[in-house]
C-alpha cells in the first residue's frame, strides 16, 4: 500500500549527517547504543506521524508520498530540503548571569532553552555565552535509512497513535477506548496518572483528536485509582488456618489453697498469756528453795 498525504503511519528510520557520517537520530534501540547516542529518557520504537503535518522535515515527507509499506529505502536531503541553511543572524551573546539565575551550567555543544526557544551553546567566555538559535542540523545534508512499517486505517489505531505521540512513556495498548456514536471515552492506565505533565498531555490529545478526527465531538478521560492496601483499623478477614483449626480450650487448673492467717491477738491477751506461762517457773523455784531449807 502506497503512502498518501494525510495518512496516519509508523516510520522506522536512522538519520546520519552526510558530511561526517555521524548517526544523530534513530528509532532503533540497538543502533542508538552502538552509535553512543542512547538515552534512558527516550522510547525507541517506530515513530507515529501524520503525513503532511510537518512533524518531519518537509523534504522527507514529500519523499514518503507514494512509498510502499515495508520497503526499505534511503532518502538524502540537502539543507534546503532539511532544516535549512545556517543563518548567522541567529547567533547571540547572552550574559552568563542569565544562565546562573536559571541554575544552568553552559557547556559548549550543550542544548539549552532560553525565552522558550531551543539553542545550542557554541562558546563560553568571560561573563558571556555564545548561543546558536539555528536548528542543530541546519546547513547539513541529511541521509535517512527508513521504511514505513504500517499505515493505519482503523480509527482506534489512529487514536492510539495520537496518544502514543503525547504519552510515549506508556504503551498505547494500555489505554482502553470506548466509543458511542460521536462520543469517545479514554480510560487512562494508573501508571500514566503519575507522569509529570499528564494534564497538559491530555489536553494536547483532545486537541489533536478534534483536529485530525473531526467525527469525534466529545472526549472524556476516565481515571481510576485502585485500592492497594486495607484501611487502618479495618477488620482482617480470617485465614484458612483460622477457620480450619478450632480454638484451643484452656484446662481447668485446681485452685491453690490459701493458708489460714491466724487472728492477731490484742496486747493485753498477749501479756496475760506470757504471765501464765511464766508462773509455773516461779512456783518451781519456790519448791526448790523450800527443799533446800528442810535439808539444812
Amino acid at each position: 500500500m502506497a503512502a498518501r498525504q494525510g495518512d496516519f503511519l509508523l516510520l522506522n528510520y536512522t538519520l546520519k549527517v552526510k558530511e561526517s557520517g555521524e548517526t544523530v537520530d534513530t528509532t532503533y534501540d540497538t543502533v542508538a547504543k552502538n552509535a553512543h547516542i542512547h538515552s534512558e529518557d527516550t522510547v525507541y520504537r517506530p515513530k507515529f506521524i501524520i503525513l503532511g503535518e510537518g512533524w518531519m522535515p518537509k523534504g522527507l515527507e514529500d519523499s514518503l508520498v507514494g512509498l510502499e509499506t515495508g520497503k526499505q529505502t534511503t532518502i538524502e536531503l540537502t539543507p534546503d530540503k532539511g532544516y535549512g541553511a545556517r543563518d548567522p543572524g541567529k547567533m547571540r551573546l547572552v550574559p552568563l548571569r542569565r544562565f546562573r539565575e536559571k541554575g544552568i551550567d553552559p557547556i559548549p555543544g550543550g542544548q539549552v532553552e532560553l525565552d522558550g526557544r531551543a539553542a545550542v551553546v557554541r562558546a563560553v567566555g568571560a561573563g558571556r555565552v555564545q548561543v546558536d538559535y539555528n536548528h542543530p542540523l541546519a546547513g547539513r545534508t541529511l541521509v535517512y535509512d527508513l521504511s514505513i512499517e504500517k499505515v493505519f486505517e482503523d480509527d482506534a489505531d489512529k487514536i492510539l497513535g495520537i496518544i502514543s505521540r503525547r504519552v510515549p512513556e506508556v504503551p498505547s495498548e494500555k489505554f482502553v477506548l470506548g466509543q458511542h456514536d460521536r462520543d469517545l471515552t479514554i480510560e487512562v492506565p494508573e501508571e500514566a496518572l503519575y507522569l509529570s505533565g499528564i494534564q497538559v498531555a491530555k489536553k494536547a490529545i483532545a486537541s489533536d483528536l478534534q483536529k485530525y478526527l473531526p467525527q469525534i465531538s466529545s472526549i472524556s478521560f476516565l481515571e481510576t485509582f485502585k485500592k492497594a492496601f486495607s484501611e487502618p483499623g479495618a477488620p482482617l478477614e480470617p485465614t484458612k488456618e483460622d477457620v480450619a483449626q478450632p480454638p484451643l480450650k484452656e484446662e481447668a487448673k485446681p485452685a491453690k489453697e490459701i493458708p489460714e492467717i491466724p487472728e492477731p491477738k490484742s496486747p493485753r491477751k498477749q501479756r496475760a498469756t506470757t504471765q501464765r506461762r511464766k508462773a509455773p517457773a516461779t512456783a518451781s523455784r519456790r519448791r526448790t528453795m523450800a527443799g533446800s531449807e528442810s535439808q539444812r
